[in-house]
Parts: C-alpha cells; structure tokens; sequence
C-alpha cells in the first residue's frame, strides 16, 4: 500500500537526515532525499519531510534554501523536524528562538492530543532532543505535546496538513519513532486517497471508463482500489464497485 506514496526528504543539513529516508523506504514508500533549494514545481512527492539541520532559525534562516515555498505551495502534507518546525511556526505567525534550557539527549514526552501523528500511542514516553532553539509561539497551530524544558515539541496547524516536531522521530533512542513516521505516511497515502476520489467525483471515472471502453477483455484497475479494498472491474462494459 505505502509503495503508492512518495514521501520525499528535504535535507537541511541535518546529521540525522538519511536515518529519516531510510526509516521512510522501510515503511516501503517510494522516497529520495533532495536539496532544499528545490524548485516546488520540480516535486513531484505526496508528502514531504523538512529534515533537522545546523542553522540557527533566528539569523540563519536563509540555509533552508526554499522551504518556506514548500510551507506555501506544496499540495500535501509536510512533517517538519526541529528546525523544520521552527520555520513552519515563524512562517504561519508564530515566534521562534533561543531555548531558555536547550536539550540534547532523552527527554520526556507528554502528548497532550493525539491528533493522527501520535494517534495510538501512549500519553508519555521518551524522545531524543538535539536543539538549542525552540517555538516560543505558535498562534495557527494546534500544540499536540511538550517536555518539561519546552512547551512546544509538536504541532499541527489548524487548517492545512501541516506536522511538526521539535524532537528527532528518526533517532533509534526515540520510542514510538517508527509509529510517529508510520503515522505521517499513513496521513499521506490517505490525502492521496482522497484527491483520487475528488477526481472522480469531478468526472475522473468517465475519463477513465473511456480509457478502457474498448477493451475486447476484462480489466482491472488496481492502482487505488486495493487500498480500500474495492475492486473496480470492467466487465461487458459495466464497471463494479
């Protein structure tokens, strides 16, 4: 099923950025790294992560090359990791900069909602943290948890599909990484699903009825249909749902 998505990765320098690609190829999605400075028309993923990264967000931003285009104009959802979610919350109006106690190392997670980025996992567990700057306001989001030493570890805007975290979900040291990953490809693979049924909605099945009206044979078009286990078959002409 994930195979269909194309989870792309947007390095900004980050150590850890080719742990997050390969956590994302193992869920079996279809993923590349790519450089930040990207044109947004030259992307042709269903999701994107914003990798962690050396800048400091508060007089190094412009290292993040062309991410705030993506915030802007990329047509799905993004995940945003530390410095990722940092220029997501200053560019929708928040605030971000020095951490009153920075964190390196474990901390205590404690998730407020469960939203779909945390959905099925426990209220409290351990994430690893490697951040000197932190969101200090984020006034478009919705905050999802925090730690002790910062108020602000994940977030989700209000209106768009729009994910950050301020801890590393990729680091083996973070509990539940996998399934914080899992559930941002899982976000993706049902956008997808539903710009695909939009489509039809909008005419899509006719023009795909003509693609294959002709056909002397039974045909099936599996592409989305598995993942929501219908089978749509062309038989005598008629199609079944």
């Amino acid at each position: 099923m994930n195979s269909q998505v194309k989870v792309y990765v947007v390095d900004n320098g980050g150590q850890w950025t080719h742990r997050i690609w390969r956590v994302i190829r193992e869920l079996g999605c279809n993923s590349k790294i790519i450089p930040n400075t990207t044109p947004v028309n030259n992307i042709d993923a269903d999701a994107l992560i914003l990798s962690g990264g050396a800048p400091r967000i508060a007089w190094e931003s412009p290292k993040l090359g062309n991410c705030t285009e993506y915030l802007e104009h990329f047509n799905g959802p993004i995940l945003g990791i530390c410095v990722g979610l940092q220029l997501m919350a200053i560019y929708f109006g928040g605030k971000a900069g020095p951490s009153e106690i920075p964190e390196y190392g474990l901390s205590k997670l404690h998730v407020i909602h469960e939203n779909d980025l945390f959905k099925g996992l426990p209220k409290e567990f351990l994430v690893w943290e490697s951040h000197n700057d932190e969101v200090k306001e984020a006034p478009n989001f919705s905050v999802l948890a925090y730690s002790e030493n910062c108020k602000i570890q994940a977030i989700k805007h209000l209106t768009k599909p729009l994910y950050g975290v301020q801890f590393h979900p990729e680091v083996n040291d973070t509990e539940y990484g996998r399934d914080i990953l899992k559930n941002f490809v899982d976000i993706a693979y049902l956008q997808k699903l539903t710009g695909f049924h939009s489509f039809l909605k909008k005419g899509g099945l006719g023009f795909l009825i003509s693609i294959v009206s002709s056909a002397q044979h039974d045909v099936e078009y599996c592409d989305f249909a598995i993942a929501v286990n219908v089978r749509i078959t062309l038989k005598r002409g008629l199609w079944i749902f």
